[in-house]
């Protein structure tokens, strides 16, 4: 059997004493899969999105990420990792709205000690396959919120990660952005990109992802696929009509 990409065995993290934000998770993820986390607030996901990108560290439990023992690593280790084998996606993009496209989409290789040249080749490349090359001058306060979300997506996929992780990646656009959004998702892990997605967005998950993770209290409430998701809510929909 093939090693997980992902592996959380007995994970817990408690903030301040108060009631744990996870306990006792354990969740395998593998290569090549694409994997929608779901919860209300404050039910413990991007906790635990923080914990497998080594943003935090677990109080008990073990994270392994690309066979890395992600809770053992140092601040600069995590960082490190990170840049190299982890591409993230945010709600509000986090570009720099004093550089160009390029210049965003090139900073981790850059970071990471990649040649210019070769960052910029790269960065054409993404631009490219993305859609977005004619923007490649512009700075990010003249796009729309879908094209500054490809923007982020192709800074992401600089360093080559193995896994994109994306929170809220649909949560600030509006429907038609989203759908595109969540189909530029699709078509990157249905080229191999292992993928996992916080998100609110129900049809994002069902029809973009394999499967679906459900998150409550701290503990992992349900874990389907999501084909599975789907036969049941219209399982639910034709009870409710009869």
């Amino acid at each position: 059997m093939t090693t997980p990409l992902i592996e959380l065995s007995g994970v817990g993290r408690r903030y301040d004493g108060g009631p744990p934000a996870l306990h006792d998770v354990s969740l395998s993820v593998r290569a090549g899969e694409a994997v929608a986390i779901l919860g209300p607030s404050g039910s413990g996901k991007s906790t635990l999105l923080n914990l497998i990108a080594g943003l935090d560290r677990p109080d008990t439990g073990t994270v392994t990420v690309d066979g890395v023992r992600v809770d053992r690593l140092n601040e600069t280790g995590a960082a490190l990792h990170r840049r190299t084998r982890i591409g993230m996606v945010f709600q509000f993009f986090h570009l720099l709205d004093d550089l160009t496209v390029t210049d965003n989409v090139v900073l981790p290789a850059r970071l990471a000690g990649v040649p210019r040249r070769a960052a910029a080749r790269r960065a054409a490349e993404l631009l490219e396959t993305l859609g977005i090359e004619r923007h490649a001058g512009t700075h990010p306060g003249r796009l729309s919120g879908g094209e500054r979300q490809r923007v982020a997506v192709a800074r992401a996929l600089m360093n080559r990660p193995a896994l994109l992780l994306a929170d809220e990646p649909t949560g600030a656009l509006d429907t038609a952005s989203g759908q595109e959004v969540g189909a530029l998702l699709a078509d990157l892990n249905a080229a191999g990109q292992t993928l996992v997605v916080v998100t609110h967005d129900l049809a994002l998950a069902r029809s973009r992802t394999h499967r679906t993770v459900r998150i409550a209290d701290g503990r992992i409430a349900e874990d389907v696929r999501s084909a599975d998701l789907v036969a049941d809510l219209a399982g639910t929909a034709s009870q409710a009509a009869r």
